[in-house]
């Protein structure tokens, strides 16, 4: 449905409560889905009218659409359920129990167990869940909080609780218009006519004498105009909201249950690409037909929630992809006979066919040749080799690799979606974009140096309707060319390996890309400055390209592990999970799999040297050919547009076209003239971005391997500064560079106007010292848990001042509060002066585990509820991690030395860790190692397998001389989850877990001798944070330990605070999960800040220059550390 037609449903919906008929306009609120009733609604639940609720809420949404849907379901029936049990109509209860609740088993078999013992008891208020159950006009009240909040956060009803601001009969007005119109058009209009009827045109009938025409106005005596429709809601409908009308694809991805409920709409900031205004990020959800997937719900990852499937609807007014081209199928619509046989003549690492000339293969190879190929007339038209256009353009690091003959080859190949320009991407820094305007030839247009290494991906998008060109390479950028005038339009930067593939897609007028990196993370960008709105793990954390589905509808992706382990799965874009994985993989792959979409009905994939195909709609693999033969381990697929035939590369260098009957048509044809794309005119519109649907981002078989042009190789780097210039972690380089260029000395920041800072507010309670803090993973709250037991959440929304909605020095934070209370940890009995808390966060942000001397509570952190609360000491719990691929595991540290494995799904302790003398006081897991680490207040640390929770190693950590083993000791892993950051009140060290030995230390002394309180590496892992007990802040290098900033505490605590007779010191620190630079503390008296460089410095001090590796801070480092030390550094 088009955005005028949206609208107009909300001037009927204005027009029918004025002409008073409610039935009808609930009616329509429900059907069209665009408006939530939120008052109809209360009413509804307030009569206990359940089936008109029910029947309501369809209409937005359906019980198993996500977790905040089935809990809106939920509350419903179980108060329909009790309010039968306090009628005494036990008949009715067990219809409501079967009918109604039966579908919430599956998900809590537990809960409705414990629903159904009710029926059991003479009053349900006996159980004591239960006990405070009033009366039922009481509880139907309580219960409509509670579903107020569950709809406001629920993301099926964003912009749909508020009605848009419209002036009293409003589509009385635009009548009365379009009359006066019609009147100014009349031949011989007269004054003052008589509107009979809307159902035809007004005309005027011919009368003598001269006429002057008049204003038109519809006959209003028989209909009042009532006032202005505002008591459907309060608050405009956002306008630029109301323009766009299907949403859904990107949306789930962008959300993971969070609980924030707050709903901001937010206009992409401009940049060099102008961005239409009604291109927001948050957006609605209406139905749309399964060929003609919603728009994407750009939202910021603060509204993690789960989406809306899409549902079909009647009709559609704007369609962006074509429809299915069939019907109904079998094997023979498979291009599975082998046609062609052809020779290229070096190794094919990638193809695409021209998007409307079906049989115009566009070929690259591994000695840099681009071919292409007209398969009917089995004849290479056009052949270039690799080189370099204009070498004095290029930068000096590439021009340094040509001088030494460095091999070239081609990453990818690829056509415009009009199919008058190609791409190509090198293994080297390079990329070309060649003209076709059909003849035999390619035209040179534009050759950019675009990245620092390999160029992984190239493809193109139009963002705005302007032509772009979008790479990805070894550097960790995506960069986004016009590809008129090869200006680089976007840098998007986040990823913390190399990218392997990208993905840009778009639904309507909304633009994205997704990208995947060699780490296996998955993340999706709008063309903004505003940094990822995803990050996600790929199936077998490792190379994986993502594609659509030739509609557009259905988000696929193929990858491969370390291990070889292959996975082709598709997404569930409403959830940003999986929705079904393929099978048929049938041994370990030494390389990366290539797949392949076509007819919106198959998929095809390379392995064990045959093509494998899948029906989509199911996981069982239809059927397999090796193709007469010849194919390598991990040939690479290419369909043709019309999927009517399917390139597959050879083991001799080479390929074979494979086809279906009618392909082999196709290819048998006469054409008696050359192509001229002039005469075949495309839709762009009905064209998807062939770079949206790339076979694989070809980096060659074995890219993934351990290969010099290899995004996955550690290059030989030395102190961050690859000795051929490339940018192996961008900011990296470029603060060596400027290191360089002046002297270095320390940063020293000892006044506020330094850097920037902003204290939470409500954080001080001289009672209780801020002793555990967390960023949230979305990275737009914090969390502290202070010695009390009282959790406190502090939120960034998103405004105009803060347009990302993520935590900044620039802008106060809001404490959020629910209505429910705080989360307080049970203190009964606990002697808090030496309680022990600890706190962790699940990855979605959905729940909190904390302790402070007491049993263990599970909160959620939407309402602060405590959903349940185990482990009653004694012993106490000292320490919490969740496990890091399953929330429902979770590693425990008590104060006996032992360490449980809890599986909070069942309520049981799955295992006992013995190994520590003394209370745990860190554990962290690392996923590449397979292991947990486990410190205690002994000044041991222990290794754990995660498989069979075996201890593997302990060691003793080195305390200086003269210093007591005791207190506390904490773990942190890098982000290559290899390296683990040791903290302890005598030291900092780091270690390398994989072995266990120490590759670095660092002992207080000169400016920051007191001990230290805490410690922490930023989200990139280049810095480490640290307080002390002396008030000062200390960041260091992460690789070499050395200091770069030191921070005094006149920066953030008042000069009365600094004389007065109390010390005040950050106890613990905690950096941001997005923002290398910022950090945020938890001081003494219970103050919670957050600190960021100021905006001219941009970071915390200057890298300090190399030192001699075999001396770091007066301690010898072994020559092999530091090797593996180094070559850890590209993983990042």
């Amino acid at each position: 449905m088009s955005s005028l037609s949206r609208e107009l449903v909300f001037l009927i919906l204005q027009f029918l409560e004025e002409e008073k008929f409610k039935d009808s306009v609930h009616r329509l609120e429900k059907e069209s889905g665009f408006y939530f009733n939120m008052k109809f609604f209360e009413e509804k639940v307030q009569a206990g009218e359940w089936d008109e609720v029910e029947k309501y809420l369809s209409g937005f949404t359906k019980v198993d659409d996500n977790r905040y849907s089935m809990k809106i379901f939920f509350e419903i029936r179980k108060q329909k359920y009790l309010e039968a049990l306090d009628r005494q109509d036990k008949a009715k209860a067990v219809e409501i129990l079967v009918g109604d609740l039966k579908v919430f088993s599956t998900f809590n078999e537990e809960l409705y167990k414990e629903i159904t013992q009710l029926l059991t008891l003479s009053n349900f208020r006996e159980n004591e869940q239960l006990s405070k159950y009033g009366d039922t006009k009481t509880a139907r009240s309580v219960m409509l909080i509670e579903l107020k909040k569950l709809i406001e956060a629920n993301p099926f009803f964003r912009d749909k609780l508020a009605f848009p601001t419209l002036k009293s009969s409003r589509l009385r007005t635009l009548i009365n218009q379009s009359l006066n119109w019609q009147h100014q058009l009349c031949k011989n209009p007269r004054p003052n006519p008589d509107i009979k009827t809307l159902f035809t045109d007004h005309t005027c009938t011919p009368t003598s004498g001269p006429l002057a025409p008049t204003p038109v106005n519809l006959p209003g005596a028989s209909i009042a105009k009532p006032p202005a429709y505002t008591s459907l809601g309060v608050g405009p409908f956002p306008p630029t909201a109301a323009a766009a009308t299907n949403t859904g694809a990107l949306a789930g991805w962008m959300a993971n249950a969070s609980a924030s409920s707050s709903v901001q709409a937010a206009v992409v900031t401009a940049s060099y690409i102008p961005i239409p205004q009604n291109q927001v990020s948050v957006l609605k959800h209406p139905r749309t037909p399964p060929s003609v997937p919603g728009m994407v719900d750009y939202q910021n990852t603060d509204h993690e929630q789960l989406m809306k499937r899409l549902r079909p609807a009647s009709s559609v007014e704007e369609v962006t992809y074509p429809t299915p081209r069939k019907q109904s199928w079998s094997l023979e619509d498979l291009p599975r006979t082998v046609a062609l046989t052809m020779h290229q003549g070096s190794m094919v690492t990638s193809m695409d066919f021209h998007p409307s000339h079906h049989t115009l293969l566009l070929v690259g190879s591994a000695n840099g040749e681009i071919s292409l190929w007209e398969l009917r007339m089995q004849e290479k038209l056009v052949s270039k080799s690799f080189k370099v256009w204009e070498m004095s353009a290029c930068s000096m690091p590439f021009q340094a690799l040509m001088v030494n003959d460095t091999a070239i080859s081609v990453s990818r190949v690829t056509w415009s979606p009009d199919g008058s320009f190609v791409g190509v991407a090198f293994s080297k820094h390079l990329i070309h974009l060649y003209a076709y305007g059909g003849s035999n030839d390619l035209i040179q247009r534009l050759e950019i140096d675009a990245h620092a290494g390999g160029v992984n991906d190239l493809a193109f998008a139009h963002p705005n309707k302007q032509p772009c060109i979008i790479t990805c390479g070894d550097d960790k950028i995506i960069k986004v060319w016009d590809s008129v005038t090869g200006k680089k339009l976007f840098n998007f930067e986040g990823h913390d390996a190399p990218i392997y593939s990208i993905c840009p897609h778009h639904k309507e007028n909304i633009q994205f890309i997704f990208s995947t990196a060699v780490d296996g993370k998955i993340k999706a960008w709008l063309y903004d400055n505003l940094g990822s709105r995803v990050d996600y793990d790929a199936p077998g954390h490792w190379c994986t390209t993502m594609l659509y589905s030739a509609d557009g509808s259905r988000l696929f992706s193929c990858g491969t592990s370390k291990d070889g382990e292959s996975y082709l799965v598709e997404w569930n874009e409403s959830e940003g999970a999986i929705k079904r994985t393929y099978g048929g993989f049938r041994k370990k792959s030494a390389g990366v799999v290539s797949f392949d979409t076509t007819q919106n009905h198959f998929l095809a994939a390379g392995e064990d040297s045959q093509i494998k195909f899948w029906d989509m709609d199911s996981i069982n693999l239809l059927t397999s050919t090796d193709a007469e033969g010849g194919l390598p381990s991990l040939p690479r697929v290419r369909f043709n547009k019309e999927g009517n035939l399917l390139a597959v590369t050879t083991a001799d260098n080479g390929f074979k076209i494979l086809a279906n009957a009618v392909g082999l048509r196709a290819l048998r044809a006469v054409e008696t003239s050359s192509f001229d794309p002039l005469r075949s005119p495309i839709a762009s519109a009905a064209i998807k971005g062939s770079g949206s649907s790339s076979a694989v981002a070809n980096v060659g078989p074995a890219s993934c391997k351990v290969e010099r042009s290899s995004p996955g190789r550690p290059s030989s780097v030395l102190n961050g500064v690859d000795p051929l210039g490339r940018s192996v972690e961008k900011p990296r380089v470029l603060d060596d560079a400027t290191d360089k260029t002046k002297p270095w000395q320390l940063a020293e920041i000892v006044d506020p106007g330094q850097c920037r800072l902003v204290t939470l507010p409500d954080s001080t309670d001289s009672s209780s010292k801020a002793v555990r803090l967390l960023y949230t993973n979305n990275a737009n709250g914090i969390l502290a848990l202070g010695s009390n037991g009282v959790q406190k959440l502090w939120k960034w929304l998103r405004n105009e001042q803060n347009p990302t909605g993520k935590a900044t020095a620039n802008v106060v934070p809001h404490h959020w509060q629910p209505n429910s209370g705080l989360m307080t940890n049970d203190v009964i009995g606990v002697n808090l002066e030496e309680a022990v808390p600890c706190i962790a966060v699940s990855k979605n942000d959905s729940y909190v585990l904390s302790a402070t001397g007491g049993k263990v509570s599970l909160f959620n952190l939407m309402t602060f509820r405590v959903m349940t609360t185990f482990m009653s000491p004694p012993p106490a719990s000292t320490f919490l991690a969740f496990h890091p691929q399953d929330n429902n595991i979770i590693a425990i540290g008590m104060e006996d030395s032992t360490i449980h494995i809890y599986n909070v799904r069942v309520a049981e302790v799955k295992s006992k860790l013995k190994g520590h003398q003394k209370r745990i006081t860190g554990l962290a897991f690392s996923t590449s190692l397979n292991i947990l680490v486990s410190s205690g207040a002994d000044a041991h640390l222990c290794v754990w397998s995660i498989d069979t929770w075996e201890k593997r190693k302990s060691v003793e950590i080195q305390i200086p001389a003269g210093k007591a083993p005791t207190g506390e000791t904490r773990v942190q892993f890098h982000s290559d989850q290899i390296r683990m950051l040791v903290v302890h009140e005598t030291q900092l060290a780091i270690y390398d877990a994989s072995k266990m030995e120490r590759i670095q230390q660092w002992i207080p002394q000169d400016v920051l001798s007191a001990a230290i309180t805490c410690a922490a590496y930023s989200c990139n892992s280049q810095s480490v944070y640290a307080t002390f007990g002396d008030g000062n802040i200390g960041v260091f290098d992460a690789d070499s330990m050395r200091l770069r900033c030191c921070i005094a505490s006149s920066v953030y605590l008042s000069p009365a605070i600094l004389k007065g007779n109390q010390a005040v010191y950050p106890l613990v620190v905690a950096a941001h999960p997005m923002e290398a630079n910022q950090f945020a503390i938890g001081l003494s008296d219970g103050t919670v800040k957050v600190m960021e460089p100021s905006e001219s410095e941009g970071k915390w001090g200057l890298n300090p220059p190399p030192m001699d590796n075999s001396a770091v801070n007066g301690r010898t480092t072994s020559p092999s550390t530091t090797s593996n030390h180094t070559a850890d550094q590209l993983q990042r």
